[in-house]
């Protein structure tokens, strides 16, 4: 039987240059996820020192997210990551069940 739901969880890392921008990427990325899964939860970490530097930054604004989706939705939200100014890393997990 196949499943038609995932959990998972993914972590942004924002760019602090422009930090007026972080607030609209942390409200776009969970509208789109809670678009398209059930979002179990948001927790912002904040401003974190890298812990080595990416594109000459030293420090990145971190949200995690927990949800849970049908299995083609992450490959989707990877893209979108990899296209949007601002993201410079970003990990989608599959949850073990």
């Amino acid at each position: 039987m196949a499943k038609i739901s995932q959990s998972y969880e993914t972590v942004m890392v924002f760019s602090c240059k422009n930090e007026e921008a972080i607030p609209a990427l942390v409200e776009k990325f969970t509208t789109l996820i809670s678009d398209n899964a059930t979002v179990d939860g948001v927790e912002e970490w904040g401003k974190r020192r890298l812990a080595y530097p990416i594109n000459y930054e030293t420090e990145g604004y971190y949200v995690l997210v927990n949800f849970t989706s049908a299995p083609s939705f992450p490959a989707e939200l990877d893209r979108i990551y990899n296209i949007t100014d601002g993201v410079i890393r970003s990990l989608i997990v599959a949850k073990a069940e």
